[in-house]
């Protein structure tokens, strides 16, 4: 039986609030690293961030889906008591959360610049659109299953470098119908 009276996040919301930011900060990091010209010079930096963004993306999309499927398939339905968070307030708090994690992957992916131009940037880009891919896929196991999948408000922040939405700190997810909640499957604004 699930507990009532908790403040309750969507998960898919979770993972994507990190994708935007990682997504601009990468590309402003790779704009100010392609101006230095580097140890190996600006072209083969940028090829080499080329590729670090295919695998980045297609590694972080892919990775840890059995975390996410395992409570997904246990998730009980939410109680009564119950609140839902609004997609607005938990994407501010989680990139709150994240901010300095940010900044020091902007001024690590600009320092690798002297070593090769723009590939930090364009790592932490890759990054930010790995986590979009999965939160779409989130959103198609979401309307499959037809119902969205939430977790404890309280857990995430405890899980901010244990884990995310998928830690020890999180327990077990909750799952509401598909027209709960201000977002649509995939964490993105509801039309």
């Amino acid at each position: 039986m699930a507990r009532t009276g908790q403040t309750l996040v969507r998960v898919a919301v979770v993972v994507r609030a990190g994708a935007a930011p990682l997504w601009w900060t990468g590309l402003a990091a790779a704009a100010v690293g392609a101006l230095v010209p580097g140890l190996t010079g600006r072209r083969i930096g940028l090829l080499a961030g080329a590729a670090l963004f295919l695998v980045t993306a297609a590694a972080v999309a892919l990775a840890r889906r059995g975390a996410y499927a395992r409570p997904a398939g246990a998730a009980v339905r939410a109680g009564r008591g119950d609140v839902l968070q609004d997609r607005a307030r938990t994407v501010r708090d989680r990139r709150r959360a994240l901010r300095w994690w940010l900044l020091a992957g902007f001024l690590a992916a600009v320092g690798s610049s002297f070593a090769l131009p723009g590939a930090g940037g364009l790592w932490l880009a890759g990054a930010g659109a790995g986590l979009w891919l999965k939160a779409a896929w989130l959103g198609g196991r979401e309307r499959a299953a037809d119902r969205l999948l939430w977790l404890p408000a309280g857990a995430v922040g405890r899980a901010v470098t244990g884990g995310g939405p998928t830690g020890r700190a999180v327990g077990g997810y909750r799952f509401t119908g598909i027209a709960a909640g201000d977002a649509a499957p995939g964490g993105s604004r509801r039309r």
